[in-house]
């Protein structure tokens, strides 16, 4: 590891921005798209732990399903965090500060049945739809529509992963369970 340091931008802090966004708009657009950054990571994560843990009949459809969302996870976050930096902020990047910034809590360690995981994601994307709604009315009232724009994007493809995981969540299979008669 190189011990010399330079740093450029310390953590934090906003600097102008050629968005020509004041820096006070700018701030709180970077404080709401931190929190955004830091809860699509947590999701992420368990989105990948619940596409590595998947079994039973329905396991590869699920599998599949679960890699295409935590696909687009990761390209949001990716979006909010160049969006962030263009408005001259540093996002969020650690482990550490990501997990202490996030508004949801991911579920434990513990493996459970799909059921269940798929019941937790729905929970947590359910809590960042929440959040988004607020950010989209928060960005355009400080007058940043290309934020706005961006968010609404992802607001959308999240809001259709959520329904798609409801449908899942459905009682009507063609997986039958055997009888114990």
């Amino acid at each position: 590891m190189n011990t010399e340091k330079r740093t450029n931008q310390k953590a934090g802090t906003v600097e102008s921005n050629a968005l020509r966004l004041d820096e006070k708009k700018a701030e709180q657009i970077i404080d709401a798209l931190n929190t955004d950054l830091a809860d699509a990571y947590v999701l992420y994560h368990q989105l990948h732990k619940h596409h590595w843990n998947v079994e039973g009949a329905e396991f590869h459809d699920i599998h599949v399903f679960l890699q295409e969302v935590y696909e687009d996870v990761e390209a949001a976050a990716d979006e909010i965090a160049e969006r962030l930096q263009a408005l001259g902020g540093v996002p969020h990047a650690s482990m550490t500060t990501l997990a202490e910034n996030a508004t949801v809590e991911a579920e434990d360690e513990d493996v459970y049945d799909i059921r269940t995981s798929l019941s937790n994601d729905l929970e947590m994307m359910g809590n960042m739809i929440e959040s988004i709604r607020q950010h989209i009315e928060l960005v355009e009232n400080l007058g940043d529509y290309a934020t706005g724009h961006m968010l609404r994007e992802q607001l959308e493809t999240l809001e259709e992963h959520t329904h798609h995981i409801e449908h899942y969540l459905e009682d009507d299979t063609l997986v039958v369970s055997e009888s114990t008669n």
